[in-house]
């Protein structure tokens, strides 16, 4: 029988640990400031989360309980969380013999993963706005069977199919071969009330078949004052955008849609590697006020990975990994259980 990844109950159980609300508005971090960045020590973490260990192995810090296992890289920014990988804004450091962690991260990746039900001003929604990549003129990247427009849209119908059985509504930003700005695809989300966006995409780096990259990434918009991932610093990313108003659900939507891709993946025997969770500043990402990620879904620019994407089981696995995470994500959010009944 196979077991339950220790992830999931981040999102359908770890609400159920001993939180007392009172207690959590009275702790008080010990805070200290570093070129700019206010920062936490980990073994606070411990006690607030209540992790039974924090250890320490050459230059990697791990807290764990029975549930959840986070192992941190002193000086580095990747960071995982039951296996799964996070891309943090901020490095680990060092300050006065004890590691911290910024309170960026803190507040923006790992509370609303470990108190989903505690995501500010989270919402109950009933409508999921499917945005399948490029269309039309745009084709997005192609391999050597397809192209990136065509796997969007295909992903996207069967997304939209499963949830459907799940008893959401299901709104497609395009539903055949067409071109979609970016600004319109927004448009379109935004008209809707209470729901969530899911951006579908592949990868490709390089000319077809030719790249060594491969695996899923997911993205999330870049919180205030953190750059898209990989270039650097400009004025324009101290602006908070309207996407930003929804900074904790996006992680925690986008942890468990990355997670269960992966693993489910993994489970029908075709595994890809886990690039992890990023930020981005995506325009379709930043002007929207729903809780939304873009997910790549694979690369199409590596010769084997492209052989994958192009068959119907990977685009199933892909797409009814995406609609069970998204129905985990609901009940964790709102505190319920898989049944719809309060926890």
């Amino acid at each position: 029988m196979r077991t339950q990844h220790p992830i999931l109950k981040i999102f359908m159980l770890l609400m159920l640990t001993v939180f007392s609300a009172a207690a959590a508005e009275k702790y008080k971090f010990d805070v200290t400031e570093y070129r700019g960045e206010i920062y936490v020590p980990l073994s606070q973490l411990k006690e607030f989360y209540y992790f039974t260990n924090l250890t320490q192995s050459g230059s990697s810090i791990t807290l764990e309980n029975s549930d959840v296992v986070i192992k941190f890289q002193a000086g580095g920014q990747e960071v995982f969380m039951n296996q799964v990988k996070f891309i943090f804004s901020n490095a680990i450091i060092s300050i006065g013999g004890k590691y911290h962690i910024s309170t960026r991260d803190l507040t923006k990746v790992i509370d609303p993963i470990m108190r989903p039900n505690k995501i500010k001003d989270v919402k109950p929604f009933d409508t999921v706005v499917i945005d399948p990549g490029h269309g039309g003129r745009d084709s997005g990247g192609v391999s050597r069977y397809g192209r990136e427009a065509t796997y969007n849209l295909n992903v996207g119908r069967l997304l939209r199919d499963r949830l459907r059985k799940y008893g959401f509504k299901v709104v497609m930003t395009r539903d055949s071969d067409v071109f979609l700005s970016l600004s319109q695809r927004v448009a379109i989300a935004n008209k809707y009330k209470n729901a969530v966006f899911i951006s579908i995409h592949f990868n490709s780096a390089g000319s077809s078949g030719s790249s060594s990259a491969r695996g899923i990434e997911t993205f999330t918009l870049s919180p205030k004052g953190v750059p898209h991932y990989g270039r650097s610093f400009r004025s324009s990313d101290d602006l908070k955008m309207r996407g930003n108003e929804q900074d904790s659900a996006n992680i925690a939507l986008a942890t468990a849609i990355h997670w269960r891709s992966i693993k489910d993946l993994e489970n029908a025997e075709m595994p890809v590697p886990d690039r992890g969770i990023r930020r981005a500043r995506f325009s379709v990402l930043t002007d929207i006020k729903h809780p939304a990620i873009l997910l790549e879904g694979g690369f199409l620019s590596h010769s084997s990975e492209s052989r994958l994407i192009n068959s119907r089981d990977y685009q199933t696995t892909l797409a009814h990994a995406i609609a069970k995470a998204i129905y985990a994500y609901r009940g964790a959010t709102l505190g319920k259980n898989p049944n719809g009944t309060k926890k």
